[in-house]
């Protein structure tokens, strides 16, 4: 029993560590925070019901650049066509 339960903590250790590497030590590294900075900045907000969250403040900047509107002619009502 003793030894089910010391794997059982070694793995929430394991789970924990690998969460924590993968999700909090990156979001606090300056790259990171300029990451966040150039695509429009985000804050932790309250909204008006007392929630605390983190929040975009505008619309994200995406990584890949707009594309342009395609203008189609206007399709042409009197056009014969002959087949050969």
């Amino acid at each position: 029993m003793r030894r089910i339960f010391l794997i059982g903590v070694l793995c929430g250790v394991m789970i924990t560590a690998a969460t924590a590497f993968v999700f909090a030590i990156p979001a606090n590294t300056f790259h990171w925070q300029m990451e966040i900075w150039k695509r429009g900045g985000a804050a932790w907000t309250f909204d008006k019901d007392g929630h605390f969250s983190w929040r975009w403040m505008v619309k994200p900047i995406p990584d890949a650049p707009q594309k342009k509107r395609i203008i189609v002619p206007p399709h042409q009502e009197n056009v014969s066509l002959e087949w050969l």
